[in-house]
């Protein structure tokens, strides 16, 4: 599969990034998302067809031993995935068994960590990880209206953290542009531009390499 060198994903997902640093610069010392949290890096969750194609590409990349582990420990997970879902076959869209067994299934395996955490925590691609992975830990508040409550699942641990307001983000040209980058990884990956829906795990998006 092609990797996404040259594409304007990960620009867009720095938009996020500095979305993220202006909430942590204005509220200093009460957000505690920071590389080695972990919280939130565990059970199968949904990543899109352009995060597929950003991350596969990071992954190969990576040192041959490093590369080793997370294709080892993407296998295992994807074999707990497989054992609940058998009928479930490549290229592993999360539409063809739909949401709500998805959920059961992301709900069975909760507590397994996320192929891309090393042994001592880390996320081996921090700098090339999912959407979902920079959104997660704020509440976000887009400029039309719409809000998205923070989905931390320590926050209460931190009653500063869990009290902050939803932080406003410039959501509608953002989508725009997201939806040209899955059209673009849909095409390199499925050969098919119009399936910029797909969404899949990460374990079972690194099954392959």
């Amino acid at each position: 599969m092609p990797d996404q060198d040259g594409s304007p994903y990960p620009e867009l997902l720095a938009r996020l990034d500095r979305w993220s640093a202006d909430a942590h610069e204005a509220h200093p010392g009460i957000i505690p998302c920071q590389p080695g949290c972990t919280a939130c890096c565990h059970g199968p969750f949904d990543i899109s067809v352009a995060d597929t194609v950003m991350i596969r590409s990071a992954v190969r990349r990576l040192p041959a031993e490093a590369r080793a582990g997370v294709t080892a420990r993407a296998a295992a997970l994807a074999e707990k995935i497989l054992a609940l879902a058998p009928d479930w076959s490549a290229p592993w869209d999360i539409g063809a068994i739909g949401d709500d067994r998805f959920d059961v299934i992301s709900e069975a395996l909760v507590n397994e960590p996320c192929p891309l955490l090393d042994a001592a925590g880390a996320c081996v691609i921090y700098h090339d990880r999912p959407l979902i992975c920079r959104w997660m830990g704020l509440g976000l508040l887009a400029e039309d209206g719409r809000a998205f409550d923070n989905a931390c699942p320590i926050q209460d641990q931190f009653p500063e953290y869990a009290a902050l307001p939803l932080q406003p983000f410039a959501l509608a040209p953002f989508e725009t542009r997201e939806a040209l980058c899955l059209e673009d990884a849909a095409e390199a990956l499925l050969g098919d531009r119009e399936r910029g829906a797909y969404e899949t795990t990460i374990a079972l998006a690194l099954g392959e390499l």
